[in-house]
């Protein structure tokens, strides 16, 4: 396993390269191997050992590069592996190059190619207190034969996220803002103020039918958030609960509330593979041809009703987890609705949407190739997909989730956390802290293009997390969130423009309000700061507003 490291992270440079292709070199050591001991074998087996009853040797291809081999392999861990002391408080990220032609993995694909294993990266850790060893799952890959592949992974050791590492650096652009009066002459020593009054970053959380009778709700939730899932309102149990009677009552109400409040919304869903959640007659209906007519009909209805109103489609819903459709059309039913659903809303992304991905490295349904394998499925028929990460977690693994989102980003895809949530078997103060975790790397992380949290309210509570309770007060988790949309917008900013009437700062994208006083008068103005425009090869190139008073 040639290019293994493992890197503690105390605020230093984070390397978020990874790819999806498996190469035909090995791929070096990053951060010339971090704290693991003889990387790239050049020392033979030093450092290293074998874990359960598996041989080591070292060998090398025929360009010289040296890799780890382990024979006689009878369990799944048997393999090699090294002693490292880890500091707790620390996370770490895990990098390693397989083969499965010399790794010889036994885990295999269910229903996959024979040639592609399976190879994960456990860390065995001894509890000093109790003398007991846990074993946490740090990284997987399907690993090609004949070529490389990166699997790229991390722990944390009961992580507290200091503010220090987190950088928000790629939600900003620079901004060149040149002010001239009514014949073009630039205004030199005007004093500006700017206030941003709008994100561009998609940050929400699940709605519900509830929202719609409750002032209290819907002041609570238009303050804060700027995209909205409907938690149930537009899955086919809701809008056809009886064949042929269709009620979009509740849905389209839902849409008039997020459209008269400027609120942007995700489609979710239109098919859920988990045979529990499918109407009872659909499931009752006695033959093939009737199940197809169903499902297109279901398509045509709901995406024809709402084409071009939600920013994306979750098609088939857990469909890596489930396989009701599948079961009863045939092995590509879900890959045909993505197509269908797209050719009826031609403009629009179509999501896959699916849970485990991120949260763990222990199900080997979703793990990232597993993800990605089904993706390609998807894009093959002209689909504009995108990747969607349900995000229900107990205690999250950020080293983890950051370097499958750093694999999942390499497609170039857009990647939303979908139902950001935390388990509330931890109690609240410890569901906060781990919200504060998961959202803070879902907005720093490059590649996350929106989140929205499984949150919505009832009068029995939330489906795991709430923000608020019944009086709309916030709970530890709604109070992270206040924190973070504060941190997450510009404050005032003040200045005066130079002698060519510039001025220059760097703020959040999104929209804004510039105030400019010049010679004792007073104008005002709108502009948007955007990633999208004046994009340049240049990353310093500046957005230039121009304004004229």
């Amino acid at each position: 396993m040639p290019g293994s490291i493992l890197f503690a992270e105390t605020g230093a440079y984070y390397d978020s390269f990874a790819t999806t292709k498996c190469v035909s070199l090995p791929l070096p050591s990053s951060y010339g191997g971090g704290i693991i001991v003889n990387p790239e074998f050049e020392n033979g087996l030093t450092g290293w050992s074998t874990f359960g009853g598996s041989k080591l040797e070292i060998r090398s291809d025929q360009y010289g590069n040296k890799y780890i081999v382990a024979s006689g392999r009878k369990n799944g861990y048997d393999s090699a592996s090294q002693k490292l002391n880890l500091t707790q408080g620390l996370m770490y990220t895990l990098a390693a190059c397989v083969d499965d032609a010399v790794y010889a993995a036994l885990y295999k694909i269910s229903g996959g190619n024979s040639s592609a294993a399976i190879v994960k990266a456990t860390v065995a850790m001894k509890n000093p207190d109790t003398g007991g060893t846990t074993y946490n799952c740090a990284g997987t890959v399907i690993a090609g034969s004949g070529c490389w592949s990166l699997l790229k992974g991390g722990l944390a050791l009961d992580f507290s996220p200091p503010s220090a590492t987190i950088y928000f650096e790629n939600r900003k652009g620079n901004v060149m803002v040149h002010i001239v009066d009514s014949g073009g002459s630039p205004l030199k020593g005007a004093k500006i103020m700017i206030n941003q009054t709008r994100r561009d970053f998609p940050f929400g959380s699940a709605i519900a039918k509830t929202i719609l009778d409750n002032d209290a709700y819907q002041k609570w939730f238009v303050e804060r958030f700027n995209v909205a899932t409907f938690e149930n309102e537009l899955k086919w149990y809701s809008t056809e609960s009886r064949q042929g009677i269709l009620n979009y009552k509740d849905a389209d109400a839902l849409v008039n509330f997020c459209k008269s409040h400027n609120i942007t919304m995700r489609g979710h869903n239109i098919f859920w593979e988990d045979p529990k959640y499918t109407p009872q007659w659909v499931k009752d209906l006695p033959s093939t041809q009737q199940l197809q007519s169903a499902v297109e009909s279901r398509l045509k209805s709901v995406v024809g009703r709402y084409k071009g109103q939600f920013l994306n489609w979750d098609v088939s819903n857990e469909m890596l987890h489930f396989s009701f459709f599948e079961n009863k059309l045939g092995p590509n039913a879900s890959l045909e609705f993505f197509r269908l659903a797209q050719q009826l809303d031609p403009l629009t992304p179509m999501f896959m949407n699916d849970y485990n991905t991120i949260e763990t490295c222990n199900d080997n349904k979703v793990i990232p190739d597993a993800y990605l394998k089904k993706l390609q499925d998807i894009i093959s028929l002209e689909v504009m997909a995108g990747i969607g990460l349900e995000s229900h977690f107990a205690k999250p693994n950020i080293p983890l989730m950051r370097s499958i989102l750093d694999r999942l980003g390499s497609t170039g895809l857009p990647i939303w956390l979908t139902e950001v949530d935390i388990t509330n078997s931890l109690g609240g103060e410890k569901q906060a802290e781990y919200l504060e975790e998961v959202l803070r790397e879902g907005f720093s992380h490059q590649f996350v293009d929106g989140i929205v949290m499984w949150s919505a309210l009832h009068s029995y509570g939330c489906y795991k997390m709430c923000l608020t309770d019944n009086n709309f007060k916030n709970l530890a988790t709604g109070d992270v969130v206040d924190k973070l949309i504060k941190e997450w917008n510009n404050k005032a900013i003040e200045g005066i423009t130079d002698e060519n009437g510039k001025f220059d700062f760097y703020g959040f994208y999104g929209k804004y309000q510039a105030i400019i006083t010049h010679l004792g008068l007073s104008s005002s103005t709108n502009f948007k700061v955007s990633k999208y425009v004046g994009v340049t090869t240049n990353t310093n190139q500046p957005q230039h507003i121009h304004l004229v008073i």
